[in-house]
């Protein structure tokens, strides 16, 4: 109870990873499939992903120790955002802008994003920036495809304070103090 690590526990860790695609979100999978615990070095692995990004999504992937803040950061009642850049199949003009950010009706209940912002525009696709402040199953690839633009391409650039920044795919970092600290202050104390 007076913040020190209880006697035989491993300390806390946290690793912020660029998550490849091809890679599950997991531990370890039965059928033999490549994991997400694969790209860190064996002495690293006492770690856990906190949520989950598709097979075929890439970016950033927060992995720790530290049950109770992952508890807090995947709890829906923090809305702690989570920034996505997506490729998706076709024209998305300015006009459309409005219909993204109204959201989506889906089985599971309304997918409505907190900000929806136009990066580039390309013959076949349009490059979006999306942020959701939960993290529903496959939220984002349902909700662009209600609106009838599957998704080419997915990946997490921001969760809460943390952002991916120039960390090259496959590589891993500890976190910098000041990320400590900000994810620190989402503890409510």
């Amino acid at each position: 109870m007076d913040g020190r690590p209880l006697p035989g526990r491993a300390p806390l860790q946290y690793v912020l990873l660029h998550k490849l695609r091809g890679y599950l979100t997991t531990r370890r999978d039965p059928a033999g499939r490549p994991v997400v615990l694969d790209l860190l070095p064996p002495a690293a692995r006492i770690v856990y992903p906190v949520g989950r990004l598709d097979f075929d999504a890439e970016g950033l992937l927060l992995l720790t120790n530290d049950g109770e803040l992952a508890n807090r950061l995947l709890h829906p009642r923090y809305e702690i955002p989570r920034v996505y850049e997506v490729e998706v199949r076709g024209r998305v003009d300015s006009a459309d802008l409005p219909r993204w950010r109204r959201g989506a009706v889906l089985p599971d209940g309304p997918a409505v994003p907190k900000r929806v912002s136009r990066l580039s525009v390309g013959p076949r696709s349009t490059r979006l920036s999306v942020t959701f402040a939960e993290g529903r199953y496959r939220e984002v690839k349902r909700y662009c495809t209600a609106l009838g633009h599957p998704v080419e391409r997915l990946k997490r650039v921001q969760f809460g304070p943390l952002r991916l920044g120039n960390l090259a795919p496959g590589a891993h970092r500890a976190l910098t103090p000041a990320e400590r600290a900000a994810l620190d202050s989402l503890r409510g104390g």
